[in-house]
């Protein structure tokens, strides 16, 4: 039997004045796998998480989630449709507690209102969903600790709980390991790493060899075009892509 896939892009294309940044791209992210998007600086990888994302809008193509055309909808309907991104800062209150930031988020995901925030802070049933979103990046024994005073990889492992809160059919990662030190890469490998299965991920990482461990399939962009698509061990013996990319890694 077939499985369709969860995010599908048809032939998008996006030029700024001279410059494609992407040109004519193509691809698919299936069902519990974890996708990574790699290429030197440049490449366009982060222009392409736009448009999936809503930010940017292609010039022409598509993007397709659970085979629902999305192209023209904003970036708030396509969180409701299942998009979920992670490590943009508006998603972290720095101003408020570890747990404070769990209950808005389990708030939000039931769909509540932001009115009677105050009450919300003392919501026993708030306070259980939101120990239980920090749970899963352990980082309920931070619970009382101010975002503002987290560890840099403490943010982002908060930031990664609270864009899976919502449940998302697809999770966009922009370089989580970024400014990590290695062990809070270790974590965040090992966090990343326990997602698969539970929800589609599409990752965008430098760290070659966390993308290694993590990724079942791997698209390589340079200058906007896929170059080659596959699994490790096929994009890892790739000439054209050691020749483009992974040479410079050594």
């Amino acid at each position: 039997m077939m499985t369709n896939p969860v995010l599908e892009l048809r032939d998008i294309t996006k030029s700024f004045g001279a410059l494609t940044a992407t040109n004519n791209l193509s691809l698919t992210v299936m069902p519990g796998e974890i996708h990574a998007l790699i290429g030197p600086n440049g490449a366009g990888k982060t222009t392409l998480i736009q448009q999936i994302y809503g930010a940017l809008k292609p010039d022409s193509g598509q993007v397709l989630l659970n085979g629902r055309d999305l192209t023209g909808l904003s970036v708030p309907a396509r969180i409701r449709a299942g998009i979920g991104r992670s490590f943009q800062i508006s998603n972290v209150l720095m101003d408020f507690t570890v747990l404070q930031n769990g209950i808005i988020a389990e708030h939000a995901r039931l769909g509540q209102s932001f009115r009677f925030l105050q009450p919300a802070f003392s919501n026993p049933q708030l306070i259980d969903g939101a120990i239980a979103i920090l749970d899963r990046v352990g980082l309920s024994s931070r619970a009382d600790t101010m975002v503002s005073d987290l560890a840099h990889g403490e943010r982002r492992m908060l930031e990664l709980a609270l864009a899976m809160a919502a449940s998302p059919s697809l999770l966009l990662l922009d370089e989580p390991m970024a400014g990590a030190g290695p062990d809070d890469g270790q974590r965040m490998t090992e966090i990343i790493d326990g997602l698969r299965g539970d929800v589609a991920i599409l990752l965008i990482e430098h760290d070659m060899d966390a993308v290694f461990r993590l990724a079942d399939r791997l698209t390589v962009l340079v200058e906007g075009s896929v170059i080659a698509a596959g699994t490790v061990d096929e994009i890892s013996t790739n000439q054209a892509v050691k020749t483009a990319y992974l040479g410079d890694e050594d």
